[in-house]
Order: structure tokens, then C-alpha cells, then sequence
């Protein structure tokens, strides 16, 4: 790591805390569960990250939240989502479903399909507030978004089409072939971390990899550079 150079801290994929359930493995940047390292317990306002694989058929049952603000991302397979507000949703691989939990809900996650695995994401942030009314939007890319460099996913206001979440945070999701290069701007006094879901590139001159995770609070130009085809989740946060 280059810290004084790039002035970024790097979570690699092979730190990260792990779970194998048998029909669920998950890797866990952030302590979770059974998983508890003092030195990882969130990043502002995130407070998980789950990279989770699960077999076919399987899923997680009807649990309760609250307080929370709970967002999937799909990589691979299908991913089914039914929740106390009457929401029911199949999400395919480069769809997003953002739930509010506020002062309280409860949902159920499955892997639809007989035959075929499931990869996602999962990430938690904290509301700027408890005890919010609970709520569900989506962010469904559209034809011309699909393969774009970098699209804003997630948003405090829902601008540009994004899904709307109950925080100050702006969440980009990159898509980059081999030897392209984004740029994102990060302002004084936010921060900023980048979850590499797949592929690999280069942020400010840092390697990063499938799994890996960078965060900074310095403000500046952040110049991401694949160096091949790249899934990323990039996260501006005050």
C-alpha cells in the first residue's frame, strides 16, 4: 500500500472476514455476525458490505430490520425480494433494490433459480435519522446506462433517475473496459470508498482487485484505470 503517496487505506479481499453456511459464503469487509475485528466497523455511514454467493434455491428467510439503510446489487444469477411493505421484485445481474428500513420492516431474500448461483452485494449505511417510514425504490438501468463508465445509482434526492436513500451519500456504479479511465472529483470534507466487484484497475496509481476496497477523506481527483473489464461500487459520503 502507498499510503503516503495516495493517501488511500486498502482492504483487501483476502482480509476480509468470511462465513460459508454451506448454501451461503459471504465475505465481510466490515465486522458482521460472528465476524468482529474493532479495526473494521464501517466507514462513515456504511456499516456493511457483504459479497455473498448463494446456492440455488436457497436464501435468506423473513427477518426484521430497522434503522437501516439495506441496498442489493446483483452480479450474477437472480435475486427475489419480497417485503412487508408489499413489495415482491426479481432483480437480474447490474440491478439495485434500496430498502429503508426505518422504524421497521421485514423481508425475504432468495435465489430463484433451481440451477444456477447467485452473487450480490449487500451493503448497509445508517439513516441520518431513526425511526424514518420505512420505504423501497430501485434503480433499473436504462438502455444508454448500461454499459456506461460511471452512473449514479443512489442518491439523497433520487436525481437523474437514482434510487433515493436517507443519507448524504452519492453512489456510483463503475463499468469500465480494459484501458479506460474515469474521473471522479471528491470534495473537502466527504469521503470516499471504492468495493471492486469485479476485475481489476488502478486508482490513483493503487492495484486493486476483484474484492478489494479503498477509502480516502482527502479531497481531490480520483482516477480509476482498468485494466480489465471492471465492476465497482463508488461511494461519496459526508
Amino acid at each position: 500500500m502507498k499510503a503516503i503517496e495516495t493517501n488511500w487505506n486498502i482492504r483487501r479481499a483476502n482480509e476480509r472476514g468470511h462465513a460459508d453456511h454451506g448454501w451461503l459464503k459471504s465475505n465481510h469487509t466490515f465486522s458482521f455476525a460472528d465476524y468482529y475485528d474493532p479495526a473494521h466497523m464501517g466507514f462513515r455511514s456504511i456499516r456493511v458490505i457483504n459479497d455473498d454467493h448463494v446456492a440455488p434455491g436457497k436464501g435468506f428467510g423473513t427477518h426484521p430490520h430497522r434503522d437501516m439503510e439495506i441496498f442489493s446489487y446483483v452480479l450474477e444469477g437472480a435475486l427475489q425480494h419480497k417485503d412487508s411493505l408489499g413489495n415482491g421484485r426479481v432483480l437480474k445481474p447490474g440491478q439495485i433494490q434500496l430498502m429503508s428500513a426505518g422504524e421497521g420492516v421485514t423481508h425475504s431474500e432468495f435465489n430463484p433459480s433451481q440451477s444456477e448461483p447467485l452473487h450480490l452485494l449487500q451493503i448497509w449505511i445508517q439513516p441520518r435519522a431513526r425511526g424514518l417510514t420505512p420505504g423501497y425504490t430501485e434503480w433499473l438501468p436504462k438502455p444508454e446506462q448500461a454499459d456506461a463508465p460511471k452512473v449514479l445509482v443512489i442518491s439523497t434526492d433520487g436525481r437523474d433517475g437514482s434510487a433515493t436513500i436517507h443519507q448524504d451519500a452519492d453512489i456510483y456504479r463503475i463499468r469500465l473496459k480494459a484501458g479506460q479511465t474515469v474521473v471522479h472529483d471528491l470534495k473537502a470534507g466527504r469521503g470516499a470508498w471504492l468495493q471492486i466487484a469485479e476485475g481489476e484497475l488502478t486508482l490513483n496509481g493503487v492495484e486493486l482487485r476483484t474484492g478489494d476496497g479503498a477509502s480516502t477523506e482527502q479531497p481531490g481527483k480520483l482516477t480509476l484505470t482498468a485494466a480489465r473489464s471492471t465492476e465497482a461500487i463508488l461511494f461519496d459520503l459526508n
